[in-house]
C-alpha cells in the first residue's frame, strides 16, 4: 500500500476501514464533523454528529452543539458545558458522498469565545477593513515524525546528510513522507480548500504547504481545516505532524519552521502600489512587540528558539524589512519592487501561530492604527 513504514504502521483493520467508508453514502443523512481549536490554541478536536436531510446549504442549517471543556483544557469540571458554533462548511475528503467538515467557533454559555478562540474579534477587524479588500496568503511548514516524536529520514543515532539536498529534493535518500504530502494536497482540494501549492522543505522530513490567496476570515478558516485534514491524514498513515517552529532535534545548523504569511490591499495590487507596502512598514515596525507575542501560542516562547537571525530568519527582537531579503522581519519579493505593486510577506509567524491572531494583527497594524 505504501513505502512509508519508518518504525510505523498502517491501522489496524485497514481493508476493513476501505470497505465500509466505500460503501455508498447514506441518500438522506449527512455525517458532520464539527473541528475547533482546544485549550492549547494550537492543538485541534473534532466529534461527528448525523444531520437528518441531506448536506445543509449553509452554517444557519447547522445546530449547535455542546462538548466537554475540561476535557479540552477550556473549562473545569464543575462547569463543563461548552457550545460549539459552525462557522464554516468544507466537504469531507475522508467520509466522502455529502458529509461535511464544519469549522466551529468554541463558546462558552454566554455564546462569548473561549480564551483560544480568536475567530470573532478577526471577523470584526476583517469587517472593518473589508472595504480595502485584504488578500492573504500563508506558507504552512511541517515535519513528519513517528509518534515518538523522531522525524521521519532521520537516522535514531546521529544526523543526515547536512541540509542542502532535501529543499524540493527528489529521490528516496532525500524526500521522506511523500505520501502525506501528497494525500493531503488531494483531500484539501476535494474538501473545497484554497491551496494553492505544496514542496519538500530545507529540512529532511519537513514539508510547506501553501493557502491562499483567500480574503479576510477566509483566511483563518481554511488554513485551521488543512491544519485538521493534515493531522487525520498523518493519522491513517500511523505517523504525527508537528508544528514545533524550532524541535530540539533540530536546534543545530538546521531551518526551523515558520508560517509566512503574504497580505495585499486593493491599493497595494493597483499600480504604484508599492508605495502603499512601503507604507504599511511604518504600522508594522510600530507593532513589532506585540506583533512577536501574538504569533506563536505561547506569547512569543516559541519563536524565540526559530528567530535568531539565522537560518533565513530575522532576529526576535529587532523589526527589519528589505526587498528579496529573508533574514528580514518583512520581505518584499523582488517581482513585486520590480513591477512596482503587489504584496509583502511576513516572515515572523512560528509555524504553530494562529492565523486569526496573525491575519488581525497585520490587518491592524497597517490598516488601522
Amino acid at each position: 500500500m505504501s513505502h512509508l513504514n519508518y518504525e510505523t504502521r498502517l491501522p489496524l483493520g485497514q481493508a476493513t476501514i476501505d470497505h465500509f467508508l466505500g460503501l455508498p453514502a447514506h441518500p438522506t443523512k449527512c455525517q458532520a464533523t464539527y473541528v475547533w481549536i482546544d485549550g492549547t490554541g494550537e492543538q485541534l478536536r473534532s466529534k461527528t454528529r448525523t444531520i437528518d436531510g441531506g448536506a445543509p446549504k449553509s452554517v444557519d442549517d447547522l445546530p449547535i452543539w455542546n462538548y466537554d471543556g475540561s476535557s479540552t483544557g477550556q473549562a473545569d469540571g464543575i462547569d463543563s458545558d461548552l457550545y460549539l458554533r459552525p462557522v464554516a462548511i468544507f466537504r469531507d475528503p475522508f467520509l466522502g458522498g455529502h458529509n461535511i467538515l464544519v469549522m466551529c467557533d468554541a463558546c462558552n454559555h454566554e455564546m462569548k469565545p473561549t480564551a483560544t478562540n480568536h475567530r470573532a474579534r478577526c471577523l470584526e477587524i476583517m469587517n472593518e477593513v473589508g472595504h480595502t479588500h485584504p488578500w492573504f496568503g500563508m506558507e504552512q511548514e511541517y515535519l513528519i515524525v513517528d509518534r515518538d516524536e523522531h522525524p521521519l529520514g532521520w537516522p535514531k543515532h546521529g544526523y543526515p546528510a547536512p541540509q542542502g539536498k532535501y529543499y524540493c529534493g527528489v529521490g528516496a535518500d532525500r524526500a521522506f513522507g511523500r505520501e502525506v504530502v501528497e494525500t493531503h494536497y488531494r483531500a484539501c482540494l476535494h474538501a473545497g480548500i484554497t491551496i494553492f501549492g505544496a514542496n519538500a522543505e530545507v529540512t529532511p522530513g519537513q514539508w510547506e504547504f501553501q493557502i491562499g490567496t483567500c480574503e479576510g476570515i477566509q483566511m483563518g478558516d481554511h488554513l485551521w481545516m488543512a491544519r485538521y485534514i493534515l493531522h487525520r491524514v498523518a493519522e491513517q498513515f500511523g505517523v504525527c505532524i508537528s508544528l514545533d517552529p524550532k524541535p530540539k532535534v533540530t536546534m543545530g545548523d538546521w531551518n526551523g519552521a515558520g508560517c509566512h504569511t503574504n497580505f495585499s490591499t486593493e491599493e497595494m495590487r493597483a499600480p504604484g502600489g508599492l508605495d502603499a507596502i512601503k507604507q504599511a512598514m511604518t504600522g508594522l515596525e510600530r507593532t513589532h512587540s506585540e506583533a512577536m507575542k501574538k504569533y506563536d501560542p505561547n506569547g512569543g516562547m516559541d519563536n524565540l528558539r526559530r528567530l535568531t537571525g539565522r537560518h533565513e530568519t530575522s532576529s526576535a527582537d529587532k523589526f527589519s524589512w528589505g526587498v528579496a531579503n529573508r533574514a528580514c522581519s518583512i520581505r518584499i519579493p523582488r517581482q513585486v519592487a520590480e513591477e512596482g505593486c503587489g504584496y509583502l510577506e511576513d516572515r515572523r509567524p512560528s509555524s504553530n501561530c494562529d492565523p486569526y491572531l496573525v491575519t488581525a494583527m497585520i490587518a491592524q497594524s497597517v490598516l488601522l492604527l
